[in-house]
């Protein structure tokens, strides 16, 4: 028995050897060394869907998760996306874009020379009768404005003047009528028909004459047919909105172009002498932007005018931030302001009605989205970049020297540190360069809010100081 003992007591060393190695190196190995062949990867895009048998939220405690760590990673409940704005609109996978490099240089709106202000002067002197709009109401060309009772004496004799040279031609019509048939029956010479002939002649040439001289004064064609037709001194006038394109009166309504009655400087039974002002009418439709740009950047304002390249806006519209694109510039300045040392250049733009309405009392007013005085920023293109990442300026965020961007991991957000190329008030350029790929999911809203969300998860920034001394 004793030497079948000793024979097996080797093996039983061996073996028992070996069972303790087993387990001592499945505890510190396995799950450690080779975590992947436990846990499936969550890295790239194609695995960013959660599995059906999702984790639960005691599972995430206490451990990083495969792709993220919980220092650089947000996890977001629904109502959180919701809260944040990440829409399906917002959450889009990276595409490389082209993107034109501008430069930013400040603007203001302002009045366009000769068609944003008509002023309307009086034309002869009288007294105001009625006046049919009140200031700041909009009116189309056409409309009525204001009457007049006219008392200007020269108005008065040129009026008379070309009614007497009316009578006297009808005197001269009738006399030849009536000596035409006397003179084909040789009862008188052929000369008194001529010489009455003559009169009518001269008569027609003085009342063309009159006639011009009541339109200096400021008498329509049509008024002046009432004067012939009725045969009556024109007593009143009419001030009517005018048409900034100069269309017939016939033609007038159908523009339908409004105007804002900017400055009435007129009241009923005021006295007006002719040249006075009456009112000032607005014309809002067409503004320009006057762009200020530096010294060193003429050169380029210059360059992006004489290559017909658009020019973008960035204005201010109801707290946000709105983009115009593909305006013109209309011309360039040739002195440098020499208090400021910039260069003005205007660039076209058209505006746009945001509101027309009647009031209780009938008056009608507008509203228009641009205005004269509102500030703005003018893009000037001067480099064309392709194939790059370019995000909305809301997905990158700024922390010290640092850029982050959220790229979506499942159910987390992980923060990816990225190199900005370039920056302007609306898009961030991302640098290529390996740590977001085209397919990237990432939020394009919201990076601030999730920056301060982690910052506040991890009890705010590391002091990278702590635990030595210099």
């Amino acid at each position: 028995m004793k030497s079948d003992l000793s024979r097996i007591w080797p093996y039983l060393i061996i073996t028992g050897a070996s069972l303790y190695a087993g387990g001592w190196f499945h505890s510190q190995y396995v799950g450690r060394v080779w975590p992947f062949a436990a846990v499936p990867s969550g890295g790239g895009n194609a695995d960013r869907n959660k599995s059906n048998d999702e984790p639960s939220k005691e599972d995430h405690a206490g451990h990083d998760h495969a792709g993220h760590s919980d220092a650089n990673s947000l996890e977001l409940s629904e109502s959180a996306k919701k809260n944040l704005g990440l829409t399906e609109q917002y959450l889009q996978a990276i595409e490389l874009k082209n993107y034109q490099q501008i430069i930013t240089v400040p603007a203001i709106i302002v009045d366009k020379p000769g068609r944003t202000r008509t002023s309307i002067s009086a034309a002869m002197t009288g007294i105001v009768t009625h006046v049919h709009v009140a200031t700041g109401e909009a009116v189309e060309a056409g409309d009525l404005i204001l009457e007049m009772r006219l008392t200007h004496e020269d108005l008065v004799t040129a009026q008379k003047d070309y009614l007497q040279s009316l009578g006297d031609r009808d005197i001269e019509l009738k006399e030849i009528a009536r000596i035409e048939g006397v003179a084909n029956l040789g009862a008188i010479s052929s000369k008194q028909l001529l010489d009455r002939q003559y009169s009518r002649d001269k008569l027609e040439s003085l009342i063309r004459s009159q006639r011009e001289s009541l339109r200096l004064h400021g008498l329509t064609e049509a008024q002046i047919e009432i004067i012939n037709s009725q045969r009556r001194l024109l007593a009143e006038i009419r001030v009517y909105a005018p048409s900034p394109d100069g269309h017939p009166e016939n033609e007038v309504r159908l523009t339908r172009h409004m105007l804002v009655l900017q400055d009435l400087q007129v009241q009923k039974g005021q006295s007006v002498n002719a040249g006075e002002t009456l009112c000032v009418l607005g014309d809002y439709a067409e503004l320009l932007a006057e762009g200020q740009a530096f010294e060193t950047e003429v050169t380029q304002v210059a360059t992006a005018k004489q290559e017909g390249r658009s020019v973008s806006a960035v204005v201010n519209s109801n707290g946000k931030l709105e983009k115009i694109d593909n305006l013109q510039m209309s011309w360039i300045n040739n002195e440098i302001d020499p208090a400021t040392r910039t260069l003005k250049f205007y660039v076209a733009l058209k505006n746009e009605l945001m509101e027309d309405k009647l009031s209780a009392d009938g008056n009608r007013y507008i509203s228009w989205k641009y205005r004269v005085g509102q500030r703005m920023e003018l893009g000037i293109p001067i480099a064309q970049w392709t194939e790059q990442i370019v995000l909305p300026v809301d997905a990158v965020v700024r922390e010290g020297i640092d850029s982050f961007v959220f790229q979506q991991n499942g159910d987390h957000f992980d923060r990816v540190p990225v190199h900005e190329k370039h920056r302007d008030q609306t898009h961030v350029v991302v640098e290529n360069d390996g740590a977001l790929f085209p397919g990237d999911v990432v939020a394009l809203r919201g990076a601030h809010q999730m920056q301060m969300a982690i910052k506040s998860k991890s009890g705010g920034g590391i002091d990278p100081h702590a635990g030595h001394s210099h």
